[in-house]
């Protein structure tokens, strides 16, 4: 197993719980040094996988959206609990504490420099350790080398995005999901202020060459003017986090005979919203799932049933309206945009979306 996200996480624990050898390969010298995501978990994932309380934020029911001007806001709640954001680091360190109670060897600071005739070659710092396994299960990222190795399919179109996080512990806030949407500052996605009464998120994303003057300034030209942060004092330093986000859907081909890929490495994130936590947990116990029939009866061919173009299929709705939002390429575009959201049909719709029963769609 190559990168101990939460996606790798899971997959690892789950195959070490059946009973199956596990090594586990993370680059990273700390699960907490380097965090990328925001962290934000929808109901259906909190509903359906056991999560650690003491990491979850207070429960968000409210969103507004706005257009580029920022007047005219779209305000939506909901009578459930439908958002949380976790904790990432900590959350890291909790699930690699029931991967190693499960079994798994883990192995920080090591990477994964490729395959050579049948062994896997990973690097640590006392030098090259090459290792013989069944399989190799890439949860190595949006870039990720084991889908190279592989011959796997590749994500090609991705969104940068960064944000920046801080404390703002008041139980006076009621928690709430701002989104902007503006071309200007997040060029095919979101802008977005998240408050939850313990910390604000503030972040960007969008088509990283359709920044006008880069993704760094747009989100501190976002940060100053950012909706739900009057009078919130912001400390001179915060934590800073930056990654790609790939929104092309999941990949056709996210198997072969040697492995699979699973989380970002396999594009199982929402091509609409981005959202990646949910996918990356449900595919990856699909994948343990296939890897544990596979290594059981000794038959490859189990791999093939883990099927990139089956679960594509199901994302035709979501892929139409990312062409939607990748062509709201002006401030009049979003703004008459609004002008739908603005109506019952439009408000249902992006209730539809945003507070939703769905969840990533497993065969």
């Amino acid at each position: 197993m190559v990168g101990a996200g939460l996606a790798g996480l899971h997959c690892a624990t789950q195959l070490a719980r059946a009973g199956h050898q596990v090594l586990l390969a993370e680059r990273r010298p700390t699960l907490t040094g380097t965090v990328r995501t925001t962290g934000i978990f929808v109901r259906r994932t909190l509903e359906d996988f056991a999560l650690p309380e003491e990491h979850l934020g207070p429960v968000i029911r409210r969103m507004v959206l706005y257009p580029p001007g920022l007047t005219g806001p779209v305000a939506l709640t909901s009578d459930r609990d439908e958002y949380r954001v976790g904790d990432m680091g900590p959350l890291y360190v909790a699930a690699a504490r029931d991967a190693v109670r499960a079994g798994v060897d883990l192995r920080l600071a090591t990477r994964f420099t490729g395959l050579r005739e049948g062994t896997y070659l990973l690097e640590d710092a006392a030098g090259p350790l090459p290792v013989r396994a069944r399989f190799v299960v890439g949860a190595d990222g949006a870039r990720s080398r084991v889908a190279r190795e592989l011959g796997l399919s590749r994500n090609t179109r991705l969104l940068m995005g960064a944000e920046e996080v801080f404390p703002d512990p008041d139980p006076r806030v009621e928690p709430t999901f701002h989104c902007v949407v503006d071309p200007r500052v997040a060029p095919g996605y979101l802008a977005w202020v998240l408050r939850d009464g313990e910390h604000v998120h503030v972040g960007t994303a969008g088509h990283a060459t359709r920044f006008p003057r880069g993704l760094y300034s747009a989100l501190r030209d976002f940060s100053a003017r950012a909706p739900g942060l009057e009078g919130v004092p912001r400390p001179a330093s915060v934590e800073k986090r930056a990654g790609p986000i790939p929104v092309g859907g999941v990949l056709p081909r996210i198997a072969a005979p040697d492995g699979l890929l699973v989380g970002d490495a396999a594009g199982a994130v929402s091509p609409l919203t981005a959202g990646g936590l949910d996918p990356c947990l449900r595919l990856s116990g699909h994948a343990a799932a296939v890897l544990d029939e596979a290594l059981r009866a000794g038959r490859v061919d189990a791999l093939e049933c883990y099927d990139g173009h089956a679960l594509r299929a199901r994302f035709r709705k979501r892929l139409l309206l990312r062409k939607g939002l990748d062509g709201l390429r002006t401030p009049a575009l979003a703004t008459s945009a609004f002008a739908v959201l603005r109506t019952p049909p439009g408000q249902a719709l992006a209730r539809r979306i945003l507070f939703g029963n769905g969840s990533f769609p497993l065969p």
